[in-house]
């Protein structure tokens, strides 16, 4: 898509829109822009705009302030209104409700789960505390970080 001149944008046009604690990018699309929000993905995004019956394809800089109140209110009231199933955290361990996480609180609650992992001295949480791969990927040859190994050659 070329860019686009500051006249074909229109007077009205933010270039920046503050979404869940998120600065949005007026100049993507809807559903892309609304990717740039920790916790929100493509599917999740596509969603968002067919309930509140938004076009995926606007700019988001042409919102209106209405518009944009009415997006807010939906992502707030997203997991009341989608299958389970699309929510990212299923039966919370601490209250058992599900719940679909923006922004912010999505770090916030993962860094919770792997400090209770580390503190009940669990495998994936000393992985964790120790910097290893968590999720049984092998970890002698690949993903490895620091000085580079190689097969040393005799003199």
């Amino acid at each position: 898509m070329s860019k686009k001149q500051d006249s074909e944008l229109g007077d009205d046009f933010s270039y920046i829109i503050r979404i869940a604690d998120s600065d949005v990018d007026g100049l993507k699309t809807l559903a892309v822009a609304l990717t740039s929000v920790r916790g929100i993905g493509i599917r999740t995004a596509s969603t968002i705009c067919a309930i509140s019956g938004l076009s995926s394809k606007k700019l988001a800089g042409h919102l209106s302030a209405q518009e944009q109140e009415t997006l807010r209110g939906i992502i707030e009231s997203y997991a009341e209104n989608t299958p389970n199933w699309m929510l990212n955290r299923q039966r919370d361990i601490e209250t058992g409700d599900d719940y679909h996480l923006f922004g912010i609180d999505v770090k916030l609650t993962t860094n919770d789960d792997i400090g209770r992992l580390r503190a009940t001295k669990a495998y994936r949480g000393v992985r964790h505390a120790s910097g290893n791969k968590v999720r049984g990927q092998r970890g002698r040859s690949n993903g490895r970080s620091g000085l580079t190994l190689g097969v040393q050659r005799s003199k």
